[in-house]
């Protein structure tokens, strides 16, 4: 039986995410929703999800010791996913909250999309970004498999990452600017979309990640 950790830290929509991962696991995976470091570091894949203001998240994931679970299983070499503010915490520093140092896993930094944001046409944009967008497949990844280019994925957010490393970002969105969306790098792979609210996309997504042997 295999497992997979979905770490509960107090700021995670950690009942969809494991729903979802249970809807495409096969019989042999078992999905576990957990903050104990021992059963994380046992589980052979573990999804690192995050909801709400950066500064909450990174307060909760040091408190409760996460920041090095984290490190551990990545130094481990074993598949680890995050999501949404799971994958802004990647990267080294966030503006959000006044400057948030993140985890550093990754080379980058979060930006806010700003109160003027417009698109190409001048047409004044809404921020929070929430609902569908096209994801631009632009590095090719086991993740992607099955999955068409261009295909649309589910957002809830108001601030977006950069990748320093263009060879770390495997997906990106425009929307007024453009940022990046799926981060790779090693045996982390992260998306700053919901897969657990993007239907079939999001669904194939989340079975390829079962099913990924970096």
């Amino acid at each position: 039986m295999k497992t997979v950790a979905v770490i509960d830290y107090g700021m995670g929509n950690l009942h969809s995410a494991s729903k979802a991962l249970e809807h495409v696991a096969d019989r042999n995976t078992r999905v576990v929703v957990t903050c104990d470091p021992e059963t994380i570091l046992q589980a052979d894949r573990v999804v690192l999800p995050g909801v709400g203001a950066i500064r909450d998240c990174m307060a909760e994931i040091r408190r409760r010791g996460v920041d090095d679970v984290v490190r551990q299983v990545v130094a481990s070499e074993r598949p680890l996913l995050g999501i949404c503010v799971g994958m802004q915490v990647m990267l080294n520093h966030s503006e959000e909250n006044g400057g948030v140092e993140c985890l550093g896993l990754m080379s980058g930094n979060v930006k806010f999309f700003g109160r003027n944001l417009k698109d190409a046409a001048g047409n004044k944009l809404k921020v929070p970004h929430m609902g569908w967008s096209m994801v631009d497949q632009h590095q090719p990844h086991a993740l992607w498999q099955g999955i068409e280019k261009n295909a649309r994925f589910y957002f809830v957010h108001s601030y977006h990452a950069h990748a320093v490393d263009d060879e770390v970002a495997v997906g990106r969105c425009d929307y007024g600017v453009n940022f990046d969306v799926a981060l790779a790098k090693g045996t982390v792979f992260a998306v700053q979309f919901h897969p657990e609210k993007s239907a079939a996309n999001g669904l194939r997504l989340l079975e390829n990640f079962l099913q990924w042997s970096p």
